[in-house]
């Protein structure tokens, strides 16, 4: 298992295949709803791909969005869920952060993912909403800032 920061179009366009199977394919998010115009390797968030057998099989991205660092579109193919990566993709995106000075996280997490979220140290602080017909919640985090 691996991570590493997406570079170039073609690593980017494995992310987007990630992304549509698991959020429009087997979630029904529409697709229009799915990719928008933080999906570009123009510097707005850094994306980052995770590997499982040197296979990319979970992607997530993190942008600067009122002093937080807002971890988004996390997501992990069906078949390779239950082997740890989802922490793997949540530390890349939080060590980015810290790379960055920032000093605090939040996501809206799908609320069946609440409990995975709590483990990794984050807090729920919103009541349940709706997003593209999915519940979800706000979770925030303070890092330890390590890195800056």
């Amino acid at each position: 298992m691996k991570s590493k920061i997406i570079t170039t179009k073609e690593d980017l366009k494995k992310a987007f295949d990630i992304r549509i199977e698991v959020f429009v394919e087997e979630q029904g998010v529409p697709l229009e709803d799915e990719l928008d115009e933080f999906d570009t390797l123009n510097g707005q968030c850094e994306h980052i791909l995770v590997y499982f057998n040197e296979q990319p099989v979970g992607t997530g991205r993190i942008r600067l969005v009122d002093g937080f660092g807002k971890l988004e579109r996390i997501c992990i193919l069906k078949p390779y869920r239950k082997f740890g990566l989802g922490k793997v993709i949540i530390k890349a995106l939080e060590e980015v952060a810290e790379k960055n000075g920032v000093s605090k996280t939040k996501l809206h997490g799908q609320k069946h993912a609440e409990g995975f979220y709590k483990k990794l140290g984050y807090q729920t602080s919103s009541s349940v909403f709706m997003e593209d017909g999915i519940p979800h919640i706000l979770m925030v985090k303070e890092l330890s800032t390590k890195y800056v």
